[in-house]
């Protein structure tokens, strides 16, 4: 019996299609298979998780998920698999569209026997083709592998050890000796090599870890030459798909320099024959072991700053960086008073503030993101005021693991801006109307100037330009109190936070508050608390 070469998916959501294409093809002449045929693409997508297909034929419109769709499913998971979209005529230029996602052939409907006998033969020799490069890829792979075996690897491991002081240094050195590598010199200098492609390999697929296990080997190869060739030191390969390399030599400047030129070759190099950038990362100089340890320690450190910096960094790192304090407090309260002010400029150039700031302070991921997460959350909570039933706030865990997975930060910012962008059209909406305008400034005033005693629903009116009689409606209307209520709750929020977090006296607080008479401020604060001012501390203070 002939083995079936080629595994064919018919995906149509016309049965009639799907009937004259299953009948009119001898499959089996052809040394093909249909393994199926789907309505559509939803079905093939499911299909393909569970049956090895080589060659997909699919329509374009299609209910659940049309050909477009699919294809980019299938690019994305299954890049392996070939297609070839089937479109009417007012559909072709739309498919073309799908270049992107490797689409290998489109085909005018309606299709003929002998047209699409024609295109699988094509699409045979593709499969073929990417056959023999997935072959071609595991024999490398497999030489890698074997590569693993070999004495590079005792090698490395033996210079990683030294560089990380886990044996004592004569252990290490004679260790090394005896794989003929003297490392005896004055002073080292430790720098570190990390392919910016594969830099995230927690979210690599198992065949892109494979392609960038095969690119470090490569980096390492060009490093260990040049190194080598300038004698300066020594590479070797530091897991991870990172590279390390000792430099040795006299702490002098003109080794300084020739320490980063070579760096400077080593990116140049790798990205002319393999168009990959790779950031590096030097240390400071090193004689003793615990010196070294260090060097290593700051060399990775800098390769740290390709999330804020970009990749293709060369950074020299020659001490501990001090960590440098950073609040975007003022910040975010800014951008805040401009998203409720309507101020989109505003708004977009405090954002800018903001991100050369976190840059500027060379702050580590973790850190960075808790910022932006900041600004997410304060732009919500501004809009959540306005907007209480926003489908925002439904994807913000989404966003903010979003933002947390990008490798840079322009990626992530990227992200936090457009969400910024869409909660200032959002309040624009709402603000569409002038009377709520008018009414949110209000609150704002308020919170802004309740420590005045002359604050009245007069001088708010004044402030606003309107009469009193049209403000308590606006306002009544945005927030279910009067004017007087929505003061005094302030007042006496903003007293509680004093009683709590303070020694000062009652009349201390009144003043602070806005009230000019203390014994005021005592029967107001009871009637709202149900508790003098004096035993809501003391309870709170406990």
């Amino acid at each position: 019996m002939t083995e079936i070469m080629y595994r064919i998916l018919l995906v149509d959501d016309e049965i009639l299609v799907r009937d004259a294409i299953r009948e009119n093809i001898d499959w089996k002449a052809m040394d093909c298979e249909l393994v199926g045929d789907c309505d559509n693409g939803k079905a093939a997508a499911e299909f393909v998780q569970t049956h090895p297909v080589d060659i997909v034929l699919t329509d374009i419109l299609m209910p659940y998920m049309d050909g477009m769709e699919l294809s980019r499913f299938l690019h994305d998971n299954y890049p392996d698999i070939v297609i070839v979209i089937f479109s009417g005529f007012g559909e072709f230029e739309y498919a073309k569209k799908a270049i992107q996602y490797d689409v290998s052939e489109y085909m005018l409907k309606p299709v003929t026997a002998m047209e699409l006998r024609n295109v699988i033969e094509k699409m045979k020799e593709k499969v073929d083709q990417r056959r023999k490069e997935k072959e071609k890829l595991e024999r490398l792979t497999q030489t890698s592998e074997n590569y693993q075996k070999n004495a590079i690897v005792i090698r490395s491991r033996a210079l990683q050890g030294f560089v990380d002081n886990i044996k004592t240094r004569q252990e290490s050195l004679e260790e090394l000796a005896a794989l003929g590598i003297d490392l005896e010199a004055a002073c080292y200098r430790v720098a570190v090599f990390e392919l910016d492609l594969y830099s995230d390999g927690s979210q690599l697929s198992a065949e892109k870890r494979q392609e960038s296990a095969l690119m470090s080997f490569v980096l390492f190869n060009i490093s260990d030459e040049i190194i080598s060739e300038e004698k300066a030191g020594v590479a070797y390969q530091a897991g991870n798909n990172k590279v390390g390399a000792l430099f040795m030599g006299n702490r002098t400047r003109e080794f300084d320099q020739k320490i980063m030129e070579i760096c400077r070759t080593i990116q140049d190099k790798l990205k002319e024959l393999m168009s990959l950038d790779i950031s590096i990362g030097v240390g400071c100089w090193a004689r003793t072991q615990q010196e070294l340890q260090l060097s290593h320690e700051l060399a990775e450190k800098a390769i740290e700053y390709r999330y804020l910096l970009g990749g293709n960094l060369l950074i020299s790192m020659e001490e501990r960086p001090e960590e440098n304090s950073l609040s975007i407090k003022n910040h975010v309260e800014k951008l805040v008073a401009a998203l409720k002010a309507g101020k989109k400029e505003n708004s977009e150039h405090i954002l800018e503030q903001i991100s050369s700031e976190i840059k500027e302070a060379r702050v580590d991921k973790s850190r960075a993101c808790v910022y932006l997460q900041q600004i997410i959350r304060a732009a919500d909570e501004t809009c959540e005021d306005v907007v209480p039933d926003s489908r925002l706030f439904s994807k913000r865990d989404a966003l903010l693991q979003q933002v947390t997975e990008q490798n840079s930060f322009d990626s992530a910012f990227a992200l936090v801006r457009n969400h910024v962008g869409e909660i200032f059209r959002k309040l624009s909406d709402a603000n569409s109307s002038s009377g709520q305008r008018q009414a949110r400034l209000a609150l704002d005033y308020i919170q802004k100037n309740y420590m005045d005693p002359d604050l009245s629903l007069n001088s708010i009116c004044s402030y606003l330009n309107i009469s009193t009689s049209y403000f308590s409606t606006i306002f009544k209307e945005l927030t279910g109190e009067t004017f007087t209520e929505v003061l005094i709750r302030t007042r006496m929020e903003k007293a509680k936070e004093l009683l709590e977090n303070t020694t000062m006296k009652n009349y201390e607080i009144a003043e602070k508050v806005g009230f000019a008479d203390p014994h005021y401020f005592g029967i107001s604060f009871k009637k709202m608390t149900g508790c003098t001012p004096t035993e809501y501390a003391r309870e709170k203070r406990k």
